[in-house]
């Protein structure tokens, strides 16, 4: 009876042994599991087209700056994470950001109701406007004033959808001219080729800051857009989170200086 008694005490302390050793052994790997998606989640890749000034572009020295590349590192500071630059070829940026080359696409994307079909936007951050600029001497106060006038726009670019969509207004210019590029166009508005230029209020009013005594940007525009981050739609994370730290750098006025360190003026919304 004796020695029976002894083994089966001994074959039960031996069992609760090992699964007391199991159980260490199983809460033992718990840290290091954590540790790569804490790594993941450690920096961001903003993909952009790095040759869209004044939103992201490559300066004299190579290298990378702009208005969202600003706004992208203040974010990501706030945030606590690194944030890398990658530039991409614009055309395929859903492919960039589906296939997760880049984690976020910042830089002057505009929010249509066909991207949000495959991107997650945050809320809006600036509004757009297909803005009216003229000579800083012009009598050009309103869109009706542009009756019988030449006016410019960069071909190819959303400010010519937008003005030949106006069609009351389009019918009244003397001519419409199109440019290779905006820069040319505004040149020919310094000398008197042209009567005004529609062009994106975010290239507008850059090159309006450079030389403000040339130009004048009117309160009247051919339409509003909204520019927005975009990101996976499955990465709701991300998207709060950019949504909260966007939200707080319009509250305590970060935004605002940053945009009129880049177009002389607040355009957030």
């Amino acid at each position: 009876m004796q020695p029976n008694s002894f083994q089966k005490i001994a074959a039960v302390a031996l069992v609760s042994l090992g699964a007391l050793l199991s159980a260490c052994s199983k809460q033992e790997p718990a840290p290091a599991a954590a540790t790569p998606a804490h790594a993941a989640a450690a920096k961001i890749v903003v993909g952009l087209d790095d040759n869209f000034p004044p939103m992201g572009f490559r300066n004299e020295k190579n290298e990378l700056v702009g208005f969202d590349i600003d706004m992208a590192r203040e974010a990501a500071k706030r945030l606590g994470v690194e944030v890398d630059f990658k530039p991409i070829d614009w055309s395929a940026k859903e492919a960039e950001l589906s296939g997760k080359r880049v984690d976020a696409l910042w830089n002057g994307l505009t929010i249509t109701e066909e991207r949000k079909q495959n991107i997650a936007f945050t809320a809006p951050y600036m509004e757009n406007h297909q803005i009216i600029v003229v000579a800083a001497q012009s009598p050009i106060k309103t869109k009706a004033d542009l009756a019988g006038k030449t006016v410019g726009a960069q071909d190819g670019s959303s400010a010519v959808d937008a003005v030949k969509k106006d069609d009351a207004v389009f019918k009244t210019f003397k001519e419409f001219k199109v440019f290779g590029d905006n820069v040319t166009a505004l040149m020919d508005l310094s000398t008197g080729r042209l009567d005004a230029v529609v062009v994106d209020e975010v290239v507008g009013r850059y090159y309006v800051a450079k030389k403000p005594q040339d130009y004048v940007v009117l309160e009247a525009h051919f339409g509003t857009e909204d520019y927005g981050v975009g990101v996976r739609k499955d990465d709701t994370e991300l998207q709060a989170k950019l949504d909260k730290v966007l939200a707080e750098m319009k509250k305590d006025g970060a935004a605002a200086k940053i945009a009129e360190q880049w177009f002389g003026k607040n355009i957030i919304k």
